[in-house]
């Protein structure tokens, strides 16, 4: 089955994908959050190409593990889109996979403003590769 990680923010929603055998995570691209959560033509189109079977959202908790402030809305907006694509969602913990998508790309050199783009996609698969493996141990 093909997964498709959604990193949801209120401006861009980074994309990634499994591989079939929901092994492998990667970065797919990055979407402006309107077209995403009202299901239009260009997040239409990455759907048909890529066939998910899966929504993975990542949801934003503390260090301690509690939800974060923005749980609630990424809670609600993973809904919509599910509801509106007719594919079923769940949750992974995303956190500090900003940070570490950052951190990866800083290493190869980007600068902040080239970062802007691929940050989120980055994340998305990171948290993805957190999710499958898992699902792979249990």
């Amino acid at each position: 089955m093909r997964v498709m990680a959604l990193d949801i923010g209120e401006v861009r929603v980074g994309v990634a994908v499994s591989d079939p055998g929901e092994r492998v995570a990667s970065p797919v691209c990055v979407m402006p959050a309107a077209e995403v959560t009202g299901c239009a033509k260009p997040f239409r189109r990455l759907l048909e190409d890529w066939e998910p079977e899966l929504f993975v959202c990542g949801l934003p908790r503390t260090l301690a593990g509690d939800e974060g402030p923005q749980a609630a809305r990424i809670r609600k907006e993973a809904a919509r889109i599910s509801d509106a694509c007719g594919i079923p969602h769940v949750f992974a913990d995303e956190r500090l996979s900003s940070a570490e998508a950052k951190r990866s790309l800083r290493e190869k050199g980007l600068t902040e403003k080239e970062m802007r783009g691929k940050v989120d996609m980055i994340a998305a698969s990171l948290f993805l590769q957190s999710w499958l493996d898992e699902r792979a141990r249990a």
